[in-house]
This record gives structure tokens, C-alpha cells and sequence, in this order.
């Protein structure tokens, strides 16, 4: 029966082949339809304009209809034409769900094959995935507890496309997640977590990752079916995706409160992120760097619990190793997190030699405008903590007037109260450079730079300031020695 190796070829005679082919599905023996079928599903997997002359020859109805007919071979290829239409917008698999195909495709969920309701799981996930209203239809014609039982075979293909159905229903909203947890699958799928085959493994974080990052409770129901401390092996693993999806998981459940937070690190959950962050390079990095983040951002004690695991020097390497803008934008932001608290937190920041890295980011033209914006913002919540003064003093001969400003403010409020800073700020040369900043009269800068003055005696301030040589030199041509 090859008399339909039907090639890719033919865009310009879509009608006539496709037509030819609906005629083939409606062919008396059994092995035509379904090489029919398959040729359909190929075409139309192709480009969305190959399955879209699918759904104009008015082709799904006849699948549709023949689905729940005919023999498991059948139902494996039709599945996979509707999956193959539904792969390529929300239109094609908004036709799909029109003309009927989402109940005859969750019968098929239930068939004896595993091979039948993988396909189906196939065409489900595909066209769930697009959005939430096509992900409710899915929920809607009763897929979620099917898909639920489909994880528990021991078809490992099976499993992994149930998982990753799930995965996609969860994603759009907390209802479509609620859905998800209702059904049970929150407790089957991280029994899995340890399971050897690495594509199940980082289906099933993802899925447990799309309920989490909803809302608090979701992201509780999914600690409480014991992912902690099963979830940082993972973390471990050879495989990359397995990596990445772990470290998102952890960050959205991480992210929603100090309470799960707290959780995180109390079950190793931060020094293991930053270990993982330390074995990897690129976008793997990406949603550990975020979660660190994310825990330093709810409160001092957590900001300092990633500073005792040496998280600081780790996002700093990721700050000047990394080449995608994105990468260094988030190490960014998640330093800036850590450095806002305290003058303790922001020296942790500070004696990494971060702060000269992060202004060079923010000057450069070559930076994306995120990157500049978050470099900028962790720069500013760093220094307005920052009191360890030998961190700053660059900052006076390299920072631009808007962040010179938040420079200056900080000398002002450590000078009046330590002695030797004082006598320091005079050596190496930044009361000189304080009197040579041109600041607005009245402006905050010029209260910072009185404030910095008053610290000295006159004499001191009006030696180092611009012209008082010259004013000597006036002095010295203007003297005139006493006559012995």
C-alpha cells in the first residue's frame, strides 16, 4: 500500500490532494483510510497552511466520526491529523473543538491501546496549550481525570504526555490548576519525581511548576504532597531540562510568601539552587538566579540565608560571566534584592566588587534597556544601604549625576560618626573630588556635599577645593617679605 507516500510538494495543489485523500479515508479497506489519515496528518503538520486546506475540504467531521468507529490503527493516525491541525493557532484547534472531536478524543483516553490514548493525550495537550478557553473545553468534555489515570500506566510514552497535558491545562489560570489538583494529580506526580527516565522527569516539575506559580495555596498543596527534599536531587541531575524545570519549580513555590521561602531553606533548598546555579551556564541558570531572588526580596533573614550559603559571589560570576542580556538583567535584579535590607547586606554585595560591574552594565550602550534598568535599581537599593565606604569611593569619579547623587548621600551619613572613615576620605582623595561636583544650590546633592563639609575644619574643606592653589599662588605674588 504505498501508493500514498504523499510528499511535501504540493502547495499549489492542496484542494485536489486533499480531496483525493478525504475520498481515500472513506475507502472500504481499512489500511488505505488509515494511510490516508496518516498522509493528512503529515500535510497538515507541515505549516499551518497545509492544515488549514484540512479543515477547509471539511475533512475533521469525517475523522471525527470514523474515530469512534474504527480500529486502533485508525484511531492512532486521525488522532494525529487533529493533533497535527491543532499544533499550529488557537484557530485551527478552536475547528477542532468545533466540529466535536475533543468527546470522541476523550473516549479514546479510555481505549485498551496505550498507543490510542497517547495519541489522543497528543491532539488534548496540543490544543489545550494555546489558551485558557480551549484549555477549559479540554477540562470541560472530562479529559483531567483521564489524563490523571493515563500518568498512573507504565507506558513511560503515556506518562509523559499525560504529564505534559496536565502541564498545559495548569498553566493558563488558578482555576485550570485548581482543576488539575482536584482531579489528584498533584500527589501521583510527585511520587514520580524519582523516576529514571529524564523527558518524564522534567514533564512532571513543569506540571508541578504550572499549579504552583498560581497562588499560595495551589503552591502549599504541592509542598504538601512532600516534593521536599526528593525535588533537590534533581537539581543534580545530568540532564539540563530536569535542572531547569527543578529550579522553577522551587522559585514558584519560593516566590509567594516568606513562609514557603523559609520552607525552601529550611529543607537545603537555596544552598542547593546556588550549587546547581555554580554547575550550569545559560538559561538553566535563569529561574535559580530568579528564586534566589525572589527569597532575598521577602525579608532580612532570608536576604542573609542566601549570603550564608555564598549565594552573593555565585550571581556575581553569572553577572560578568553570562553573555545574554536576560541572564545578567536578572542576577541584577536578584543582588539588588539582597543588598536593600541592611549595611550588613549590602557590604555582603559590596566587597564582591559587584557595584563597579553593575555600572558599567547600566552605562553601556550596548545593554538592553532592561539589563539598564535593573542594573540601575539594584545599584540604588545597594548603595542606599551601603556604609563600607571603600565599596563607594569609585563611585564618586565614575557615577553618572543620578546615581553620584545616592553616593555622596551615603559619606554623608557615615563621615559625622566615624573618625577614622574621616581621616580616610581626606588620604584618598574623595574630599577633593566631593569639592569639584558642580551641584544644583539647594539641591539634595549640595545638602549631602554641606553635610560631608561640616565634617572637616574649614581651612581643611577650602584646601581642597578647585582654585584655592591658585589663591595661594595670588597670595605668594602678592606678599611682600619684611625687610630685615
Amino acid at each position: 500500500m504505498h501508493l500514498l507516500t504523499v510528499d511535501l510538494w504540493i502547495p499549489n495543489g492542496q484542494a485536489g490532494v486533499m480531496s483525493l485523500l478525504r475520498t481515500l479515508l472513506l475507502d472500504v479497506v481499512p489500511t488505505i483510510q488509515q494511510t490516508a489519515a496518516l498522509a493528512l496528518g503529515r500535510l497538515a503538520n507541515y505549516n499551518d497552511d497545509l492544515a488549514e486546506a484540512v479543515v477547509k475540504c471539511d475533512i475533521l467531521p469525517q475523522l471525527v466520526y470514523s474515530l469512534a468507529e474504527q480500529n486502533r490503527f485508525y484511531k492512532k493516525a486521525a488522532a494525529f491529523v487533529l493533533r497535527a491541525v491543532g499544533k499550529h493557532s488557537p484557530q485551527l484547534a478552536q475547528a477542532i473543538v468545533d466540529c466535536g472531536a475533543l468527546d470522541t478524543l476523550v473516549i479514546c483516553l479510555e481505549d485498551f491501546d496505550p498507543g490510542v490514548k497517547e495519541a489522543a493525550a497528543w491532539a488534548l495537550r496540543y490544543i489545550a496549550r494555546h489558551n485558557a478557553e480551549l484549555s477549559q473545553a479540554v477540562v470541560d468534555a472530562g479529559a483531567v481525570p483521564l489524563l490523571v489515570l493515563c500518568i498512573q500506566e507504565p507506558e513511560i510514552a503515556l506518562k509523559r504526555i499525560a504529564a505534559s497535558a496536565l502541564s498545559d491545562i495548569a498553566k493558563h489560570s488558578p482555576e485550570l490548576a485548581q482543576t488539575v489538583v482536584d482531579a489528584g494529580a498533584v500527589a501521583h506526580l510527585a511520587q514520580m519525581i524519582l523516576n529514571p527516565d529524564a523527558k518524564l522527569k522534567h514533564q512532571i516539575l513543569s506540571a508541578l511548576s504550572q499549579v504552583s506559580k498560581h497562588s499560595v495555596d495551589l503552591a502549599e498543596m504541592v509542598v504538601e504532597a512532600e516534593i521536599f527534599p526528593v525535588v533537590l536531587t534533581c537539581l543534580k541531575d545530568k540532564d539540563e531540562y530536569v535542572k531547569k524545570n527543578a529550579s522553577t519549580l522551587i522559585r514558584e513555590i519560593a516566590k509567594h510568601t516568606p513562609e514557603l521561602s523559609q520552607l525552601v531553606v529550611n529543607a537545603g533548598g537555596v544552598a542547593a539552587v546556588i550549587d546547581c546555579i555554580g554547575s550550569c551556564k545559560g538559561n538553566t541558570r535563569l529561574p535559580g538566579i530568579m528564586m534566589l531572588g525572589y527569597v532575598a526580596a521577602h525579608s532580612e533573614n532570608l536576604a542573609m540565608a542566601v549570603i550564608i550559603s555564598k549565594g552573593v559571589p555565585q550571581l556575581s560570576v553569572c553577572l560578568s560571566e553570562e553573555p545574554e542580556d536576560h541572564i545578567k538583567a536578572a542576577a541584577a535584579w536578584a543582588l539588588g534584592q539582597i543588598g536593600r535590607h541592611t549595611p550588613e547586606h549590602a557590604r555582603a554585595v559590596a566587597v564582591t566588587n559587584t557595584l563597579p560591574v553593575l555600572l558599567s552594565l547600566y552605562m553601556s550602550t550596548e545593554s538592553s534597556e532592561d539589563l539598564q534598568v535593573k542594573s540601575k535599581k539594584a545599584i540604588k537599593n545597594i548603595l542606599q544601604k551601603c556604609t563600607y565606604l571603600p565599596a563607594l569611593e569609585p563611585f564618586l569619579y565614575d557615577a553618572p549625576p543620578n546615581i553620584l547623587k545616592h553616593v555622596v548621600g551615603q559619606f554623608s551619613k557615615v563621615l559625622p560618626h566615624d573618625s577614622k572613615a574621616r581621616r580616610l576620605f581626606v588620604t584618598s582623595g574623595g574630599l577633593k573630588k566631593v569639592q569639584e561636583i558642580k551641584a544644583e544650590p539647594g539641591s539634595l546633592l549640595q545638602e549631602y556635599i554641606n553635610s560631608i563639609n561640616s565634617c572637616y575644619p574649614e581651612e581643611i574643606v577650602r584646601y581642597y577645593s578647585p582654585g584655592y592653589s591658585d589663591t595661594l599662588l595670588q597670595r605668594v605674588d602678592s606678599y611682600q617679605p619684611l625687610n630685615n
